[in-house]
């Protein structure tokens, strides 16, 4: 299936997403919003992926929401004086949800999610990497929380998530000033994993990062990913019991055995996929 803003491609159990439209700094039109959710929702229920790294051609990884996502939309803008004023509040936060989730399927996914980000990261892309497992840069690379900008308020994750990836001090200042913020100093916060010096090398290594991940018990990877979700958002006890009981239910005693096998015997271990979902019953 061939999508406006985005390429796939699945190759020894690794996916690549990558955004297609570098003319327009990969900004985020509508049916960007509506294509991630259903590109990574479906790769999580095929059990077959195991990583996946989204990356961008050209020289820009993401530009923001592109305006034309409130085109029509009387609930912003000069018409937004006219009408019942509760309706239009409404639906532009009916608008906020529905944009939320988009990304907040990187989160759900059941296989960790790698960026690799060149040049500007701005507005709705760093919502976007913020909810992924991992982020990666080129030297080039840098973030802003660019709503402040515009006179709104982020409002699709940033700052929910970056919080908890970063110092909190440091995410008000950007979020308060919408100053750019370097690749380096992403680096030195620890909101990026590694810097690489272009593009290409960048693309190679986070590839080569996912492809060690797939190596492993796509089980244990998903629980380690739901576990480290979960124990984020709750209390060290809470987060202690739910790692005992996920691993109760769900620790598979086949992929140890197989772990060890394929290390006493120097080879790659072969570890089954994860279980297909359906919407079906």
């Amino acid at each position: 299936m061939g999508y406006e803003c985005f390429d796939v491609e699945v190759t020894d159990r690794v996916a690549h997403i990558r955004m297609i439209r570098p003319e327009k700094s990969n900004s985020m039109i509508p049916s960007f919003w509506r294509d991630l959710p259903e590109i990574v929702d479906g790769l999580s229920a095929s059990g077959s992926v195991r990583a996946v790294v989204l990356s961008a051609e050209g020289k820009h990884f993401c530009s923001g929401m592109d305006l034309e996502v409130f085109a029509g939309d009387d609930s912003i803008g000069p018409s937004a004086a006219s009408g019942h004023r509760s309706r239009r509040n409404e639906r532009f936060r009916s608008t906020a949800l529905k944009l939320q989730e988009t990304f907040t399927c990187l989160e759900r996914a059941r296989m960790p999610v790698l960026c690799a980000i060149q040049g500007a990261c701005i507005g709705g892309g760093v919502d976007m990497v913020s909810a992924a497992d991992m982020r990666y840069a080129t030297e080039s690379a840098f973030f802003s929380i660019q709503e402040i900008n515009i006179g709104m308020t982020a409002d699709v994750g940033t700052l929910q998530r970056m919080p908890k990836l970063v110092a909190e001090g440091i995410v008000r200042e950007l979020a308060y000033t919408g100053r750019r913020w370097s690749a380096a100093e992403a680096h030195g916060a620890g909101f990026v994993n590694a810097i690489y010096a272009d593009h290409d090398a960048m693309v190679s290594g986070v590839m080569e990062v996912a492809a060690e991940i797939a190596s492993k018990s796509p089980m244990a990877v998903w629980g380690t990913k739901q576990t480290m979700h979960y124990t984020r958002d709750h209390p060290v006890a809470d987060g202690l019991e739910f790692v005992a009981n996920w691993n109760a239910a769900m620790f598979d005693t086949d992929d140890m055995r197989e772990a060890f096998a394929a290390r006493i015997e120097q080879r790659a271990p072969d570890f089954p996929d994860l279980w297909p979902l359906s919407d079906g019953l």
